[in-house]
């Protein structure tokens, strides 16, 4: 009996020298990082130098260069945030390290959500509930806009919609607050500056595992230990079902619109896509629907293939499939195959686009392939296959909708959808879909005088904020003077200044098409106005 007691403890002793030794082991010297980085170098321009579209080959090699020799003097977490960053660097969404490589062991305990009117606690666990529902200020200190150019750098973010979605969650993952020198040390506990309800207050988040978070297309699912904002008296139809559903539809009560929800582009285990488009448009055939709302705001992809079928389907039915029946809503998780799905609903039917810009660019790098560092095991994962759905000249960082509509915090927490609302006060026949289209189309019959009320009306409503007007009007004028269109060119940049009064390059282009039609004293106010301005 003593000598079975004393092989188990020798036993347990063993195993624990064991762990230790093995422990010991894992931890790489700076020259096996610096090695790591060497192969991720190496492997880029060897296998994918086509990477290299929104960063040159130069910077990124400087880059490269500058961790080489950081690293002797970083801790293991600062290193794999300087992985990620190098792989960020080529800004294309598929082509990352994962953000469980910096965030599994450690993330605070929040989750937050950047509405209309700025970030907010969206969930919290019951612990933290005086904090629920607070406006962010700033974090250990710093102020929130800076923290978020902080850690800009270390997420994949495919264009501002990308870092707006998916990129907040690193603003939550000590070691990224540590290496981006948001905190001063790796801290697993960091307080946030906060207003609610009128009072400013500061409040401190502890860390907990990734696995401990309660969250799915960016909102937190309340649970035993975690609180939503969201009052769940009700839940809006974009909600509905999400946790349950990839994909549902139901008659708006007492009409004959169909609202669809899609939130991805996989199979689900219970129904394919393809049934699924099957069952959705036998609906819409024998319940005679007449309007159509389709909803891929939270659609972050998939298999791209699976789109065909709703094309098929949506195409073969023209009486939907015009404007001010059929309604596409996107945001800020449609990325991936669901980019694809919305490049093809714009090109091919006459839905009218409603929400905020998507996460992914119109044409872009996705399928990646791992990459995984020999000594530490970091995987990366770098994109190779090219999806060009549009011509290189209609390119874009993203899919921007005809209507723009985001949720204030109040109207997420009270269950209201903008989008909906918006989409009520939509009439193709009264509204404009196309504003630049219709500016055109005014200049080009001459109705000179409409298209400048007109477009002082237009710029200054809600529903077109999204729209640059400042680099869609700088082209059209740019391109007038180019023709010696000297004429048309004075009128339109005097709109234009009239908007946008502090826009140097719109005074100098009023000013070169006045000098050229010999209006000299007016020419030189214009040019003078633009040189101070400068």
């Amino acid at each position: 009996m003593k000598t079975n007691i004393f092989k188990s403890i020798l036993l347990v002793v063993l195993s624990i020298t064991l762990t230790n030794n093995a422990i010991a082991q894992e931890k790489l010297t700076a020259e096996q990082w610096q090695a790591d980085l060497d192969y991720l170098q190496e492997q880029v321009h060897s296998e994918y130098p086509f990477l290299f579209k929104k960063i040159t080959q130069e910077a990124w090699d400087k880059q490269v260069a500058d961790l080489r020799a950081e690293i002797p003097s970083l801790a293991e977490h600062e290193i794999k945030v300087g992985l990620s960053r190098m792989v960020s660097a080529f800004e294309y969404g598929h082509t990352q390290v994962p953000f469980s490589t910096l965030a599994k062991d450690a993330v605070l305990a929040v989750n937050l959500y950047h509405f209309k009117d700025g970030i907010h606690v969206e969930g919290v666990q019951k612990d933290d509930s005086k904090a629920l529902g607070a406006k962010v200020l700033a974090i250990n200190g710093m102020p929130i806009e800076e923290a978020l150019s902080k850690i800009r750098p270390v997420v994949p973010a495919e264009n501002e919609q990308y870092f707006k979605g998916y990129g907040l969650r690193f603003l939550t993952v000590p070691s990224v607050l540590h290496a981006q020198g948001i905190t001063e040390t790796l801290q697993q506990e960091v307080s946030l500056s906060l207003e609610k309800d009128g009072k400013r207050f500061t409040h401190s988040f502890s860390a907990i595992p990734l696995e401990d978070m309660s969250r799915d297309y960016l909102f937190t699912k309340p649970n035993e230990n975690w609180l939503s904002v969201r009052d769940a008296a009700e839940t809006p139809f974009y909600l509905k079902q999400l946790n349950d559903k990839y994909f549902y539809f139901e008659l708006l009560e007492g009409t004959k619109t169909l609202y669809v929800r899609q939130s991805s582009v996989f199979d689900h285990p219970e129904e394919t896509l393809k049934d699924f488009y099957a069952r959705l448009f036998n609906f819409i055939d024998t319940q005679g629907v007449e309007k159509l709302i389709y909803d891929v705001r939270l659609n972050g992809g998939g298999n791209n293939y699976n789109n065909i079928h709703f094309m098929k389907g949506i195409m073969a039915r023209p009486e939907l499939n015009k404007k001010g029946n059929f309604f596409f809503v996107i945001g800020r998780n449609t990325f991936s195959a669901c980019q694809n799905l919305t490049n093809d609903v714009e090109t091919f039917t006459e839905a009218i686009l409603v929400g905020e810009p998507t996460s992914e660019n119109k044409n872009f790098y996705g399928d990646n392939q791992l990459v995984q560092l020999p000594n530490s095991g970091v995987k990366a994962y770098l994109s190779f296959a090219w999806w060009q759905d549009k011509p290189q000249w209609e390119n874009a960082d993203a899919t921007t909708p005809n209507f723009y509509a985001e949720p204030t915090f109040e109207e997420y927490r009270t269950n209201q959808d903008p989008v909906l609302s918006l989409i009520d006060t939509i009439d193709p026949e009264t509204t404009v879909i196309d504003p630049m289209a219709y500016f055109t189309q005014l200049f080009g019959e001459g109705k000179l005088e409409q298209l400048k009320t007109d477009a002082n009306r237009i710029i200054r409503d809600p529903k077109y904020q999204h729209i640059n007007f400042e680099k869609e009007f700088s082209q059209v004028g740019q391109m007038l003077l180019d023709q010696q269109q000297y004429q048309p060119a004075a009128f339109v940049f005097g709109t234009f200044v009239e908007n946008f009064p502090e826009n140097a390059s719109f005074w100098e282009g009023l000013g070169t098409a006045l000098k050229a039609l010999g209006q000299t004293e007016q020419a030189e106010e214009a040019l003078a106005k633009a040189k101070s301005l400068e």
